[in-house]
């Protein structure tokens, strides 16, 4: 692993015009608990250690930001036309909404989240539970797995909400694009501690 990943990190995010784009973009709008989460972060890591351009194999973008007294699709909606400028799709979403769906979605009921790093922590696998946001300027990192297994191309899944199925669908489509990550078994799924949270 790279002996400073917080800052290899933020180097490799810094390096691509349209994140560093949208992130100036969720701050200006002053969301509650904004951030960019999950699959275009690692994304751009493996594609880094692949040799890759960097947004290869990314296919949307994830906005998530925490706001218990609207729960409105329509409100989501709205804010995704924000950001219809951009060439790739972005997705956002309300994670004080999720619950009200997610069930119905994948089966399995979603307790209420406390704020955003609480809903990050749920996300599918270790190397995806992940948020980024730009605080003036500076990069802040969400990460309560660490960034050990995102640098060392380790997927393992998160056990604290998704399931088997989702796990091995995602995981399939991740290692035809990057053939060098290491996908664990659903078997030595693992729990975050805590919501972490890395400046």
């Amino acid at each position: 692993m790279t002996p400073d990943p917080t800052a290899h990190l933020t180097d490799l995010i810094r390096d691509v015009p349209l994140l560093q784009s949208v992130l100036e973009k969720i701050e200006s709008l002053n969301l509650p608990d904004a951030w960019l989460v999950a699959g275009s972060i690692a994304g751009i890591v493996w594609n880094h250690q692949a040799g890759q351009p960097a947004l290869q194999g990314i296919r949307d973008l994830d906005i998530v930001y925490f706001d218990p007294q609207d729960l409105s699709a329509d409100t989501e909606a709205a804010l995704e036309a924000k950001f219809a400028e951009f060439p790739l799709p972005i997705d956002v979403k309300n994670q004080a909404r999720v619950p009200l769906w997610f069930e119905a979605k994948f089966g399995v009921p979603c307790p209420p989240y406390r704020d955003t790093p609480d809903a990050i922590a749920s996300y599918p696998t270790t190397s995806t539970t992940l948020g980024v946001r730009q605080v003036g300027k500076h990069l802040q990192i969400c990460a309560p797995f660490g960034l050990v297994d995102l640098f060392d191309g380790v997927i393992r899944a998160n056990g604290r909400l998704t399931t088997e199925e989702v796990y091995v669908k995602k995981t399939t489509r991740w290692v035809a694009e990057w053939p060098h990550l290491l996908v664990l078994p659903w078997s030595e799924r693992v729990l975050p501690e805590s919501p972490t949270v890395t400046l």
